[in-house]
């Protein structure tokens, strides 16, 4: 094991890990081999020393007081694992050993790997390589945690028959299932992909994988950033956004600058940057309102183009809870504010977090049955679970 130092450096650097993993997965490793080809029952540990290039591997004895009851029986720890009394020594043993050993101190016994047996090498190399990948799998973990809610883009590897679509994204495959694909796309094997980074799991069969959305409003939002300038710099805020993917969008917008025009910003000139939103989301239109803390102002405006005579708030939106609002509409305004298939109220309450109840001026309730009203709820509430 003379060469075990460069050997460790050399693993580090062409896995990416610190090298202080790499070495506590061979002391691991290392202590594992121990028990397995010495006794389960005895304390093991390992240390690296880096200065004389070596690996050191020794038994632990604890020193405990003389007529500890640990020195007569085995025992168990708080794993209920068997310890044996051969791990403890009594106080006066040890100081025939040492005489600065203390009460709860370890006397160390060093072993020979090579005097293990045939076997041992094997042992120790199964249990390297698997501590290594799992530490390999914890940082790719972090590092794709971090890119939660940011666009990446990979090359289609494979489509299964349930159409989910794999994508390879750097180091690891990014899984787009059937459900977070916009309605009347397809790709096949090559084709590049840009995603939304939704979910970031470790499955026991696949390994890690990256859940990716085109459907949640995340990617429209992460779409935008990288097209305006404002919202990366932060001039522009997006408070909230929803989607119909493949259909329509609305995005609610504010801005710490009084002299920048949240609207015409993300529109562009001749509208050129939501353009070219659209063009990545299959054609989907986006509309854009201007944010308001009053919920009455942001419902007027998320009803747009609909002119509103007036908005009441009936529940307010609390914690996750939808609130309620009626709002009044000319008649002229009626289908304006629902939209085609329903689809302007719909993105409306979803933007707002309210449910949304129309009144033509004059009393009449649009939508006057309640079944209509329930089945405009429950829509609402589908496409909400679906595109959340």
């Amino acid at each position: 094991m003379d060469k075990i130092i460069d050997i460790l450096d050399s693993i580090a650097y062409e896995k990416g890990l610190k090298i202080e993993d790499v070495e506590n997965a061979l002391k691991e490793a290392l202590i594992k081999t121990a028990e397995k080809m010495v006794d389960p029952t005895l304390r093991f540990d390992a240390e690296i020393d880096r200065e004389n290039k070596k690996l050191e591997l020794f038994q632990k004895i604890e020193v405990v007081e003389n007529e500890d009851e640990k020195l007569l029986e085995d025992g168990v720890d708080e794993y209920e694992n068997i310890i044996s009394k051969e791990n403890f020594i009594s106080f006066d043993e040890a100081k025939k050993i040492d005489t600065d050993l203390e009460i709860g101190d370890f006397v160390n016994y060093d072993l020979e790997f090579e005097n293990m047996g045939r076997n041992a090498a094997t042992i120790l190399h199964n249990n390297f390589e698997y501590r290594i990948q799992r530490f390999l799998e914890e940082t790719l973990l972090s590092k794709y945690k971090n890119k939660i809610g940011k666009t990446i883009s990979g090359s289609v590897t494979r489509v299964d028959r349930q159409e989910n679509t794999f994508v390879e994204i750097g180091e690891v495959r990014g899984m787009l299932p059937r459900k977070s694909r916009i309605k009347g796309e397809s790709f096949k094997v090559g084709d590049t992909v840009k995603a939304v980074v939704k979910s970031v799991n470790i499955d026991k069969t696949n390994g890690l994988i990256v859940e990716i959305s085109r459907t949640s409003p995340k990617f429209l939002e992460s779409l935008l950033r990288l097209e305006v300038p404002e919202l990366k710099d932060e001039i522009i805020a997006i408070e909230a956004s929803a989607r119909i993917p493949g259909s329509r969008a609305k995005i609610a917008l504010s801005t710490t600058d009084a002299q920048v025009d949240p609207i015409g910003s993300i529109v562009g000139v001749k509208g050129v940057r939501v353009m070219a939103v659209s063009a990545q989301l299959h054609g989907e239109n986006i509309d854009c309102v201007e944010y308001s803390d009053m919920p009455e102002m942001f419902i007027s405006r998320a009803l747009s183009p609909a002119i509103i005579s007036s908005v009441k708030i009936e529940k307010y939106a609390e914690h996750g809870e939808k609130g309620k609002a009626v709002v009044t509409i000319p008649d002229d305004q009626k289908s304006k504010a629902i939209g085609k298939a329903g689809l302007n109220i719909r993105l409306a309450s979803m933007l707002t977090k309210y449910d949304i109840e129309l009144k033509e001026i004059g009393g009449a309730t649009v939508g006057t049955t309640n079944k209509e009203k329930e089945e405009r709820t429950t829509d609402t509430a589908s496409l909400e679970a679906l595109f959340k």
